[in-house]
């Protein structure tokens, strides 16, 4: 079984050495995502519209790789402060709130941009019933 690599063009892919969706058989790993356009992090300061975006993004790298969000069945999401738990929350109910994956939020000391409040991981499994 092959394995295919994706990624997005984002600046740190070539540098660092990951792929942003990794594809084997029925299952997909997304990376890390945060709310970047044209290496700038968009919506500094709130939130919940970075983890919109974020998810966003996340949607269209499955879709790329012939998944949808209904195939998730994990995410994690790393935020910078757990105080703003319940904004990263709702937007991530937003998407998920009848999918309902597994799910991890845990606080990181840092992100590589200070802007950055949130990151999140998606894992996928397609074909799942729900």
């Amino acid at each position: 079984m092959s394995v295919i690599r994706l990624g997005s063009g984002a600046p740190w892919e070539a540098t660092v050495g990951y792929s942003r969706v990794v594809v084997r058989g029925e299952t997909a790993w997304v990376s890390g995502t945060t709310a970047v356009v044209d290496g700038t992090v968009a919506h500094p300061g709130d939130a919940a519209a970075q983890t919109r975006h974020i998810l966003a993004t996340i949607e269209r790298s499955l879709e790329r790789a012939g998944f949808t969000l209904n195939d998730v069945v994990r995410t994690r999401m790393f935020v910078t402060d757990i105080s703003r738990w319940e904004e990263v929350g709702r937007a991530h109910g937003e998407v998920f709130g009848d999918i309902r994956p597994a799910t991890t939020m845990v606080q990181v000391s840092a992100l590589i941009d200070p802007a950055m409040l949130v990151e999140i991981e998606a894992d996928a499994v397609r074909g799942v019933p729900a």
